[in-house]
């Protein structure tokens, strides 16, 4: 069987050492991260061992595979090293906030034939594949528009925000991605808008709250993307696929899809999701799944480092477009 390290003990990473743990066709090793109280209440609910320097569970002779859930600025060092050990990666996105380095690293993975699977989790929702599946299968003819909506159900801490590397890198990233895999062609010109209408104060950190993105590929398909660090009715993700047949379209999560008529109100329905985790709680499971069954059988990974890094340099064509107002082309 298979045998995992989890780096890191903070958020993402408990979704992941959770998903690993109970998988039955792998074993959690290690869970490592200098936060020792962190470490060791991860481990202890597992069921593992817990370590506090991840350099030295990748070292590990228990561990054939890595997860890396730790700080992005860790991302490159830790995934490179894992590379050179001859152990498949499993990495949250991004690779790094600093462009050149991500080209870097990604062209030294690429030179070591590294096995490296950027997080980009909402490409395993099922929702997204169910339309990604139509869209195959000729269902809605040629794509012509995308539409993606993304608006989170409150602004995150000011602490979180100053190192997250903007909204473009941070939260619209996972939107472009999302955008390359159901156009089905690069896009080749970003142009964007952005405003501070929940925050004023982001202007310290030159970050924005409320974007728009328009994409545009080569043939002259479009995508339309609009986020928003506050929606006050709930965590809103949506998704709308035009073709020349027909349309997609895939609706927001509920926790119950129970709907109820009153003397007074009509079509009455539990709230939208709200939080991430538990919007695409099952994306992070089918994610490593993915990840493990190519692993094992020894086939490419359903994403990679070069992937990140198409969406990492989208999201800095559409800074770029801000701070210009214009049309930003897209170099390969």
């Amino acid at each position: 069987m298979l045998r995992i390290a989890v780096l890191g003990a903070g958020r993402i990473a408990n979704i992941h050492a959770a998903n690993v743990a109970a998988n039955p066709d792998v074993i959690l090793s290690v869970i490592a991260d200098p936060w020792r109280e962190g470490v060791d209440k991860l481990a202890a609910r597992l069921g593992c061992t817990a370590a506090y320097d991840c350099a030295a569970a990748l070292e590990r002779d228990d561990v054939d595979a890595v997860v890396i859930g730790t700080p992005t600025d860790t991302h490159i060092d830790l995934m490179l090293r894992a590379v050179k050990l001859g152990k498949p990666v499993l990495c949250e996105k991004p690779i790094d906030l600093d462009y050149a380095k991500a080209v870097r690293a990604v062209e030294e993975i690429e030179r070591q034939n590294g096995k490296v699977m950027l997080g980009f989790n909402r490409r395993f929702d099922p929702d997204t594949l169910a339309m990604r599946k139509s869209i195959a299968a000729g269902t809605i003819g040629d794509v012509r528009q995308v539409v993606i909506t993304s608006r989170d159900p409150g602004l995150a801490p000011v602490e979180y925000l100053t190192h997250s590397g903007g909204i473009f890198r941070d939260m619209t990233i996972h939107d472009f991605d999302t955008a390359r895999t159901l156009l089905g062609e690069e896009p080749v010109e970003v142009m964007a808008i952005a405003s501070r209408l929940v925050e004023p104060a982001l202007a310290q950190i030159d970050d924005y709250d409320s974007v728009m993105v328009l994409l545009r590929t080569a043939s002259g398909k479009q995508c339309h993307i609009n986020c928003c660090r506050e929606a006050v009715y709930g965590y809103d993700q949506r998704l709308e696929v035009f073709g020349s047949k027909g349309m997609l379209l895939n609706e927001n999560h509920r926790p119950s899809t129970v709907r109820s008529w009153t003397a007074t109100q009509t079509e009455i329905r539990e709230p939208l999701m709200n939080f991430f985790l538990e919007r695409y709680a099952d994306s992070y499971r089918i994610e490593l799944e993915h990840f493990i069954a190519a692993v094992v059988a020894g086939e490419n990974l359903p994403s990679t480092a070069r992937d990140g890094l198409k969406a990492l340099h989208l999201a800095n064509c559409a800074i770029e477009s801000i701070k210009t107002g214009r049309a930003v082309a897209v170099q390969a």
